[in-house]
């Protein structure tokens, strides 16, 4: 099937992509600081500048969009028809960088956890895991 836009709107359209400040990384954040977690962004000196990071818990929290990462397990993930090869390329290199990244911060002593953009959708289950992930904060740690 070919693509349904010209090269010339395909690339102004991929170039509007944003690296970091996407609508799953505000979501992170906002969840994370209503429950009461402070935190840096795009912090420096850890590999792949991590989303959310905990520098004082030494913890780093990466959200991934399904589709530049390659989220298999997901339905929202799924190989384009047009120029596949140049995709699976693309893909198969994010793939790579985010495991070396992930492992060298795991080296330099830092925890990570790694969020897909689909688990954003339900609050619930991942405000639980990023409690899980972070411990108690100073809201939740002291009974009312």
């Amino acid at each position: 099937m070919p693509d349904r836009l010209t090269v010339e709107q395909r690339s102004a359209h991929m170039a509007r992509i944003r690296r970091a400040n996407t609508r799953p990384e505000k979501a992170v954040r906002s969840l994370l600081h209503r429950i009461g977690y402070r935190f840096r962004i795009q912090l420096k000196g850890v590999p792949g500048r991590p989303d959310v990071a905990f520098p004082g818990r030494r913890k780093a929290i990466f959200v991934h969009g399904c589709f530049w990462h390659g989220h298999e397990d997901c339905s929202a993930w799924r190989l384009p028809r047009t120029r596949p090869d140049f995709w699976q390329n693309k893909i198969d290199t994010n793939r790579t960088r985010d495991t070396r990244l992930l492992e060298a911060a795991v080296a330099r002593g830092w925890d990570c956890l790694v969020i897909w953009e689909c688990q954003v959708k339900n609050a619930t289950d991942l405000e639980q895991r990023l409690i899980d992930f972070l411990g108690p904060t100073c809201l939740n740690s002291h009974p009312p």
